[in-house]
């Protein structure tokens, strides 16, 4: 099994759901989260004042998947996250060595 963290523009969470929830996707982690990277935050104006924004708001989902579905997954966030321009965020792959559902104690693929 592994786990997809997808760090996205928030703008693109209701696309990227529904295109995972096409592929059969059932369940995912979603948290409204700050940063930055080669965008390096920006400029605002607020009552007259100029300041410097740091972190930018994002959107991070984290989804554990089976290792046959990670492929079509990825190339699905890809694909519906994707506007072209700098900040359309990262996708992280990691190992997931045992997953446990709390209510009925099933293990692994049975807990996803």
């Amino acid at each position: 099994m592994k786990k997809i963290e997808a760090i996205i523009k928030p703008f693109k969470l209701d696309d990227v759901r529904e295109a995972l929830s096409e592929i059969g996707i059932a369940g995912m982690t979603v948290a409204e989260v700050k940063g930055f990277g080669r965008q390096k935050g920006h400029t605002e104006l607020y009552r007259g004042a100029e300041y410097m924004v740091d972190f930018l708001p994002k959107v991070k989902l984290e989804i554990v998947v089976s290792d046959d579905q990670v492929e079509q997954c990825i190339d699905t966030i890809l694909e519906t996250a994707q506007t072209g321009k700098i900040g359309d965020g990262k996708i992280f792959v990691t190992n997931v060595e045992r997953v446990i559902r709390i209510r009925t104690g099933e293990e692994n693929e049975d807990a996803v």
